[in-house]
């Protein structure tokens, strides 16, 4: 049954509090709060690990790890700004009220959609990075990919800002607080609701799916490429080929199957990036999409969600900043390395 801020007083509190406080589930709120709290500490935890280590490692001075530091910057200050205020929320009981004034409210708000945005934005951008490294490697170059990384570094905090901020310069949207309902939430007006969610969420998602079916698309043009001539008759010829110098790259894991072809470890590049794009988008959307066509319907039809599951879709969609880093550095073993190097030199 939805829980409303119907039951104001005193005596609709204790109310509130007799029902919904009882032994079991009090017991159970704590073990979601505590869970809640070690999913916030963790995502601050790891993404300031990442940080640290690409500020740290030289070799992660370069223009994909800046996409990467990009990301890693907005999922901390998500834990860091604004998990902690909604947990602070959840703390109030099974209304989900806001005690923390109209000054926290517009803050939180605001900082919600900056850094969830930029979050969202940049994992676009790192889906649009390799998409380019994959099929126009020869032109994008490192001064190139430079250009382009710090160009979408700066579209995704400043689409950011745009949304956060110019609803409040203008007095459009923004945030909706009740000190009477002691509720704080984004604005329900049904234009602003297609303006943020467009922006922050559609936008970027038809993104990644765009980039994502061209990454696939290559990969298996290339693949075919290279099943139309594996059957070549001189077997004994391909094998020699295997030490000319333009197969040099390959010599470490130089075997007899892996050296039909020149374009292998391009083909083999190109199915790292459309796994690790396709589990990074698989994700995102995961975490997002209930969160977002709620925000979306529900201030189109005037419907009524019950507050939990509001909070089970937003903080879904928060656990996304702790999935990030685990899945673009599961696809990178220096990353790896670089931790257990980081680790060793404090010990």
């Amino acid at each position: 049954m939805p829980l409303n801020g119907s039951s104001s007083g005193a005596g609709g509190a204790n109310r509130t509090s007799s029902s919904d406080d009882g032994e079991p589930l009090s017991l159970f709120r704590l073990l979601v709060l505590s869970l809640l709290a070690l999913l916030t500490l963790a995502t601050l935890a790891w993404n300031l690990l990442v940080l640290a280590t690409i500020v740290r490692v030289r070799a992660f001075h370069r223009a994909p790890h800046n996409l990467v530091a990009s990301t890693a910057a907005a999922d901390a200050l998500v834990a860091a700004l604004v998990m902690p205020l909604s947990l602070a929320k959840e703390l109030s009981g099974g209304g989900r009220r806001w005690r923390l004034g109209r000054a926290l409210c517009h803050a939180w708000v605001c900082l919600d959609v900056l850094c969830c945005t930029a979050s969202i934005w940049s994992v676009a951008a790192i889906a649009l990075d390799r998409y380019w490294s994959v099929s126009r490697h020869l032109r994008y170059t490192p001064r190139a990919r430079r250009r382009a990384s710090g160009a979408l570094i700066g579209l995704a905090w400043a689409l950011g800002a745009l949304l956060a901020l110019l609803p409040l310069l203008l007095g459009w949207g923004g945030s909706s607080y009740s000190a009477e309902q002691q509720r704080c939430q984004v604005s329900p007006e049904p234009a602003y609701a297609v303006f943020s969610t467009g922006g922050a969420f559609y936008l970027p998602l038809g993104v990644v799916l765009f980039v994502y079916w061209k990454i696939y698309k290559a990969a298996k043009f290339r693949v075919g490429g290279r099943n139309a001539v594996g059957p070549l008759p001189e077997t004994g010829q391909v094998k020699e080929a295997s030490h000319q110098p333009q197969m040099v790259f390959t010599a470490r894991h130089a075997t007899v199957t892996f050296q039909t072809d020149g374009e292998t470890w391009r083909e083999q590049k190109e199915k790292k990036a459309a796994m690790m794009v396709g589990i990074l988008i698989g994700v995102f959307v995961l975490c997002w999409i209930p969160f977002f066509v709620t925000e979306l319907i529900s201030p189109l039809c005037s419907c009524t969600i019950a507050p939990v599951w509001k909070s089970i879709f937003l903080w879904l969609g928060y656990s996304n900043s702790f999935f990030n880093p685990l899945i673009y550095t599961a696809f990178n073993k220096n990353y790896n390395n670089a931790f257990k190097n980081l680790f060793v030199r404090q010990r």
